[in-house]
């Protein structure tokens, strides 16, 4: 599962990212209300993680545009405020769930693994190329029904090429996906995972193709 950390707090922010991330969750950062608005438009995540208390727009702002879009993903509301009235303000506004600062790490998860679960719209539980599968809730990749072992990063590349279902995906998308939004990682990191990848991938009669200047596709061979 892909889940958005909104947090202005770099420390709190990066500490659920760890956390998430350890449980083989992909992860993205976002620090400030704006940008968050933004990036929630576009965005890939299946579940939203949102501190009330941010930078140029406020949290509850962000997930009353979120709602008013038609956006029904599971967001968990973030705050310091443990009043009533600030809790119903937040479930008013469209949180499907609050937690308040400061929280335990098993707690969090917990609320995270409830709301997935009873999700409005249930997300694909698989991607499928050629002979290959990726699931998407054990997040492990699969060939002839036997899991094939593959370091993370390298997940989240042939993750994000699966569910292109054989388009071109460019450079700077696999960097967004492997090392979240804002990253600022050389095209070459890529090039070494998509490099590795392709020779675990070719005996199960799957290869990565360059498109010069575009990025990359799954192909069968």
């Amino acid at each position: 599962m892909r889940i958005a950390i909104i947090e202005d707090n770099m420390s709190v922010a990066k500490g659920i990212a760890y956390r998430l991330e350890d449980r083989g969750h992909a992860t993205d950062l976002i620090h400030d209300g704006a940008d968050a608005d933004t990036f929630l438009q576009s965005d890939s995540n299946d579940l939203i993680v949102l501190d009330v208390n941010l930078p140029q727009i406020d949290g509850l702002t962000v997930l009353r545009n979120l709602r008013a879009r038609g956006d029904v993903r599971p967001v968990l509301l973030l705050t310091a405020r443990a009043e009533i009235e600030a809790r119903v303000a937040g479930l008013d506004a469209g949180a499907d769930d609050y937690l308040t600062k400061p929280f335990d790490m098993d707690e969090l998860e917990a609320r995270i693994r409830a709301l997935s679960r009873r999700r409005a719209q249930p997300i694909e539980t698989g991607h499928r190329f050629g002979p290959l599968v990726f699931d998407t809730q054990s997040r492990t990749l699969q060939a002839a029904g036997a899991a094939l072992d593959l370091p993370r990063r390298e997940l989240a590349v042939v993750e994000t090429m699966m569910s292109a279902r054989g388009r071109v995906v460019s450079k700077a998308d696999l960097i967004e996906h492997v090392y979240g939004t804002g990253a600022d990682v050389e095209d070459s990191a890529i090039e070494v995972h998509v490099s590795r990848l392709r020779k675990r991938l070719r005996p199960h009669k799957v290869d990565i193709r360059a498109q010069r200047g575009l990025g990359y596709r799954l192909e069968e061979l």
